[in-house]
């Protein structure tokens, strides 16, 4: 005798959530974060003997499990889940399934700014020196890299060029999809462009040339992961730790901001829509600066 289990109610809806998301074209990275944030409160609702029906949902409920994912992991993952649940919630009301959010009049956690080591110029040469050989992994990194640093793009802007990104590097610029499928142009300078045609040119020689893909690996087109595990390595050689691709996405707004440049235009070539992406990256740099200016200024070599 088998037992039929109850399908729950919560799980269905969020899965018309998530269709409804694919249908409105988000993010593949939204998508995934959202759901995830959705399943697992569903997960946390069964668990605890919770209501499955959404419209018996209440307040206490959503804020039990962000307590609980506060305890068990960051700031920025308990707000990560508050934005998924939030942006399910907005859509069951908008759809007639609950007459009122139960986040309502919730407020989002609070997240605990930590400061985003920096390099210095010094680190900067030594990564590079890492990826100075004339093998094709060499010279892919190092335009990677370089790219990175130089435009602060996304790593998944990065995996998102084509091979046809590389076509003309004369105007310094290249063409990437951003978030929310909104394509943008990323800006970098001469020595970057070197390093980009230098690839392009071993590229082509290659027998899996005509991928679509741009950055291509052994075994196909690089991935995300492929690049994280890249900058981690390249670090790791070069003496720095903790490296990963969205430092150099903070390393580029710092040196912007270091050189005296408008914010605006930083906010422009990051993708930002914004300003309060804009403070937050500033504020990650901010004791850097801070940190400069006093050795500038010498207050008590004076004395």
């Amino acid at each position: 005798m088998t037992v039929e289990t109850q399908p729950s109610l919560l799980l269905d809806l969020i899965q018309s959530f998530q269709l409804s998301l694919l249908a409105a074209r988000k993010a593949d990275r939204t998508v995934q974060s959202y759901i995830e944030g959705c399943r697992q409160f569903a997960t946390f609702t069964s668990d605890h003997g919770m209501p499955d029906d959404p419209l018996h949902i209440r307040r206490e409920h959503v804020e039990a499990y962000i307590v609980s994912v506060s305890e068990r992991w960051s700031g920025s993952t308990a707000r990560n889940r508050y934005k998924s649940l939030q942006a399910f919630f907005k859509w069951a009301v908008k759809q007639d399934e609950i007459p009122e959010s139960p986040m309502a009049h919730m407020e989002p956690p609070r997240v605990d700014e930590h400061v985003v080591p920096l390099m210095n110029e010094d680190q900067v040469r030594a990564l590079l020196k890492t990826c100075s050989g004339k093998e094709f992994d060499a010279v892919r990194d190092t335009a990677m890299i370089r790219l990175m640093l130089d435009s602060g793009m996304r790593v998944s802007e990065l995996v998102g060029m084509v091979r046809e990104s590389l076509d003309d590097l004369v105007g310094g610029t290249v063409l990437v999809m951003g978030k929310g499928g909104r394509q943008r142009v990323c800006a970098f300078g001469r020595k970057t462009a070197a390093a980009l045609d230098r690839y392009r040119r071993m590229r082509d020689r290659r027998t899996d040339a005509w991928q679509r893909a741009c950055w291509l690996g052994l075994r196909g087109p690089m991935t995300s992961n492929g690049v994280f595990q890249m900058v981690q390595r390249r670090g790791v050689q070069a003496g720095i730790t903790g490296l990963h691709p969205h430092s150099f996405r903070h390393q580029a707004a710092h040196n912007w901001l270091a050189d005296g440049a408008q914010e605006t235009d930083l906010m422009h070539l990051m993708g930002w829509r914004s300003r309060s992406m804009l403070q937050r990256y500033a504020a990650s740099a901010a004791a850097q600066r801070a940190i400069d200016a006093h050795h500038r200024l010498g207050l008590m070599d004076r004395i």
